[in-house]
């Protein structure tokens, strides 16, 4: 017993070492790749003077980034965007997306914070409708936005209206509604990469905790240990969209017309931080190969947890994958050549896999394999290509 624990206080302490050195890097290397997504400047001048489009600052924003980075939790981060959203959009808010309907959060320069809570947008129309059936950043007039939110909050001068989709878990879980108010101030290039940094960041602290909670599984802890170098030391590529194992951080926040017997707390994402290690075990445990009974029942109990164990850590490396490749994932899915195209990814994820579990007992259940298959091409071995090792 003393030997377990003072095992698992080396590894956590290996752990919180690994992530203390990587995470600066990290976060300028996100920095880094979103700013690059941004439209050139061109774009933003074409827009015109009575757009309220400008020149993005980029010491402004890598500020603003940074303070979105800062948070540590969902709720701090979603603050961080809406503080760092008003100077580049007079008024802003931020709607939650929970079945199919989209409640109000919080919000910025409505006057009283309060307005915008559990404030229902209709999303059956106009930009909010485009932006969350498309995932794509959709300006508009205020006149096509629902009648009830003009008719309660006004609208802007100049009657432009930008509506941005936070996408995490592969879809829509939060609007981001913004405009110019009185002064026209509205920053369209700069809003989306905020909301972009934002996407990003919620993965990545949710990954991290989740390394550090596997870490913590008295079972677990030496696989786990080896995940975060795996990650943190690979450069990143586009940080948007979210992986399986991510759990939903607006998931608490359900709308009262969708359950009305369950009035909603006060701080709908203060939630979030409670249930999230909770939400993020649910994933994990619907993504086994056999939810109804153990596969492993008929082993020895070491056996069955090296099997668990490589499960986890093939599930980790592959959710890395997904996480920085999501526009070659979905371009691979389209054309059915997926380990073309993530190649170099898939084969040393599966050289680490290999090196750890390749001469264990777990070998026989090739679980990186099809974890690839399941996670990357959805179950559809054709997704993969021709060249993909069956």
């Amino acid at each position: 017993m003393a030997e377990s624990k003072e095992l698992q206080q080396v590894v956590e302490h290996a752990v919180a070492q690994v992530l203390e050195r990587h995470l600066p890097k990290l976060q300028a290397e996100l920095v880094e790749r979103v700013l690059a997504e941004l439209p050139a400047p061109a774009a933003a001048a074409a827009a015109g003077p009575e757009s309220g489009a400008r020149r993005p600052n980029q010491s402004n924003l890598v500020q603003a980034v940074a303070s979105v980075h800062a948070g540590t939790t969902q709720k701090e981060i979603l603050r961080a965007l809406l503080d760092a959203g008003t100077a580049y959009g007079a008024r802003v808010a931020l709607f939650v997306v929970k079945a199919g309907a989209a409640n109000g959060w919080q919000g910025r320069g409505f006057g009283e914070a309060d307005l915008i809570k559990d404030f229902s947008l209709d999303m059956t129309h106009g930009p909010a409708a485009h932006a969350y059936q498309n995932r794509v950043v959709t300006p508009g007039n205020v006149a096509e936005m629902d009648r009830r939110f003009v008719e309660q909050f006004g609208g802007p001068e100049n009657e432009q209206i930008l509506v941005l989709p936070l996408v995490l878990k592969d879809k829509v879980a939060a609007l981001l509604y913004a405009d110019g108010g009185a002064n026209a101030l509205l920053d369209a290039a700069s809003l989306e990469l905020l909301v972009m940094a934002t996407s990003a960041w919620l993965e990545v602290t949710s990954l991290r905790k989740q390394a550090q909670k596997d870490t913590g599984d008295a079972g677990g802890g030496i696989a786990a240990a080896s995940m975060p170098v795996a990650v943190f030391d690979r450069p990143a590529a586009t940080p948007v969209q979210t992986v399986s194992s991510f759990p939903d951080p607006f998931a608490a926040h359900t709308p009262k017309h969708i359950a009305p017997q369950a009035a909603p707390e006060p701080e709908p994402a203060a939630e979030v931080v409670e249930v999230s290690a909770h939400a993020a075990s649910a994933s994990a445990a619907a993504s086994a190969p056999a939810a109804a009974a153990d596969p492993f029942a008929g082993m020895s109990p070491e056996d069955a947890e090296t099997h668990r164990k490589a499960q986890r850590f093939a599930r980790l490396l592959v959710d890395e994958i997904k996480l920085y490749n999501q526009a070659k994932v979905a371009e691979g899915r389209r054309n059915k050549d997926l380990y073309d195209r993530l190649k170099e990814d898939i084969d040393k994820s599966r050289s680490t896999y290999q090196k750890r579990y390749g001469s264990t007992v777990a070998a026989s259940g090739d679980y990186f394999q099809k974890e690839v298959v399941r996670n990357l091409a959805e179950e559809d071995l054709s997704l993969m290509g021709a060249n993909f090792r069956k």
